[in-house]
C-alpha cells in the first residue's frame, strides 16, 4: 500500500503513479507541486529488500545525473563570485596540460555538452560503465580527481564547440574547477551552498558502503538460476559515493525545494538564476515520434513547443539500480520529482503525468 501525505493527491496523478506501481513493480517515491500546493507525494516499494522495509516520503535515494543540476549551479556561483568566467579554458585551469583534452574546452563547453571530450564510459555509444571497475576496484574513486585517469588520455570526439553529445567527465571537470576556486571538495561546496540555503534538510552525499538512516538500496533484477528474479545491489557498478557528475542522495520533496530556491533567486543571483533557467545549445529538432525541439542549457534540458515556448525544464538520471527524473512545467507552474531505486521506465512514467496533469502540449 502507498504512503500518502495528509495532501490529497490529484486524482489523475494518482491513478498514473498507482498503475505504474501495480503494473509495472514502480519502488520509489513521485512528488508533485502545482502552484506551491502538493497534489501528491506517495512512495511504493522497499527501500530494503532483505528486511522488508518500506521506502517512505523521506527515503533518501541516489539520483544520478540530476546531480549535475547542482554542479551547474555551483559553478555559476563561482562565476558570481569572481573566480573564473564562461570562457575560462579549463585544461590551463586546473593545470591538466599534457592529456588528450583540448586546451580550448571551456565552461561554458562543458556545461552545455558541447566540449567534445571522451567519456570514461561512452554511454551513448553502448559502453557499459560497470566495465570500468573489473580490473579496478570502484571503491577507490572517492574524490574528484581520481576519475581523471579514467578519461584525460582518451581521444575527443569532435572539436569544442563542433558539436553536442552529452558528457558526464565533462562534470568532472566543472567539479575540480569549483574545488580550485574554493578550496573545498565539490561534496562540501553543495552541501554548504546550496543544500542549506535551498532547506534541503534531508539531502546529502552517503556513501553506499556506509550505514546511514533513510537512505534506499537500490537494486537490479536479474534472473536466478531456475529463472526466478534475484535482486542484485548496486554496490559494485559504480563510485560508492556521490561525484559532480551523479550520486548525490535526496529525497523527492527536496528536489522540489531545490528547484523553488533556484527560480526564487535564493542560490545565484538574478543573472546567474537567467543563465541557470534557458537553453543556451541545440540538443535535437522535433521529429513525428517527438514534437519537441530538445535544447541544453546548464545542467538542464529544455523541451520547445513550435511556438518557442517551454514546455518542460527537466534533468534526468540512471544508473544501475538508479532511475530518476525532475521536471518543471512553467506552463502551469509544476514540478515533478520521481526517484526509483530500481530499474524504471522514469521517462514513461512522465510522459503520463504530462498527459495527466493537462500540460500544455505544443500546438501554436
Amino acid at each position: 500500500m502507498p504512503m500518502t501525505s495528509p495532501t490529497h493527491p490529484g486524482q489523475a496523478v494518482d491513478a498514473v503513479v498507482s498503475r505504474t506501481a501495480a503494473e509495472n513493480g514502480f519502488s520509489g517515491v513521485c512528488c508533485v507541486v502545482r502552484g506551491g500546493q502538493e497534489i501528491c507525494h506517495e512512495a511504493f516499494g522497499l527501500a530494503h529488500r532483505g528486511f522488508g522495509v518500506p521506502n517512505g516520503l523521506t527515503t533518501r535515494f541516489d539520483i544520478a545525473s540530476v546531480t549535475k543540476l547542482f554542479t551547474a549551479v555551483a559553478t555559476i556561483q563561482c562565476i558570481e563570485r569572481g573566480d573564473f568566467t564562461l570562457d575560462t579554458p579549463l585544461i590551463p585551469y586546473l593545470g591538466l596540460e599534457g592529456t588528450a583534452i583540448p586546451g580550448t574546452v571551456t565552461v561554458f563547453h562543458a556545461l552545455t555538452h558541447t566540449s567534445g571530450i571522451a567519456d570514461d564510459a561512452d554511454e551513448v555509444a553502448g559502453e557499459d560503465y560497470a566495465a570500468l571497475f573489473a580490473d579496478s576496484p570502484n571503491y577507490r574513486i572517492r574524490e574528484t580527481a581520481d576519475f581523471l585517469p579514467n578519461f584525460v588520455h582518451k581521444e575527443p570526439n569532435f572539436a569544442p564547440g563542433e558539436g553536442v553529445r552529452y558528457n558526464n567527465c565533462a562534470y568532472v571537470l566543472l567539479g575540480l574547477a569549483i574545488e580550485r576556486a574554493t578550496g573545498l571538495r565539490y561534496r562540501d561546496v553543495v552541501r554548504e551552498r546550496i543544500f542549506a540555503p535551498a532547506g534541503m534538510t534531508g539531502s546529502d552525499f552517503l556513501a553506499m558502503d556506509i550505514a546511514a538512516a533513510d537512505f534506499a538500496e537500490h537494486y537490479t533484477r536479474i534472473d536466478g538460476p531456475g529463472g526466478e528474479p534475484v535482486w542484485r545491489k548496486n554496490i559494485y557498478s559504480y563510485p560508492p559515493i556521490g561525484s559532480p557528475d551523479g550520486g548525490a542522495t535526496v529525497p523527492a520533496h527536496d528536489l522540489v525545494r531545490f528547484l523553488d530556491a533556484l527560480r526564487d533567486g535564493v542560490l545565484t543571483g538574478e543573472t546567474g538564476r537567467d543563465m541557470l533557467l534557458r537553453p543556451h545549445v541545440v540538443a535535437g529538432e522535433p521529429t513525428e515520434r517527438d514534437p519537441f525541439r530538445r535544447m541544453y542549457g546548464f545542467g538542464f534540458e529544455f523541451l520547445r513547443d513550435d511556438a518557442d515556448r517551454i514546455v518542460a525544464m527537466q534533468k534526468d538520471g540512471i544508473n544501475a539500480g538508479v532511475a530518476s527524473f525532475l521536471v518543471h512545467y512553467p506552463q502551469t507552474d509544476t514540478t515533478a520529482a520521481i526517484l526509483a531505486n530500481q530499474e524504471c521506465n522514469v521517462w514513461s512514467m512522465e510522459r503520463e503525468l504530462r498527459a495527466a496533469l493537462a500540460v500544455p502540449s505544443g500546438a501554436a
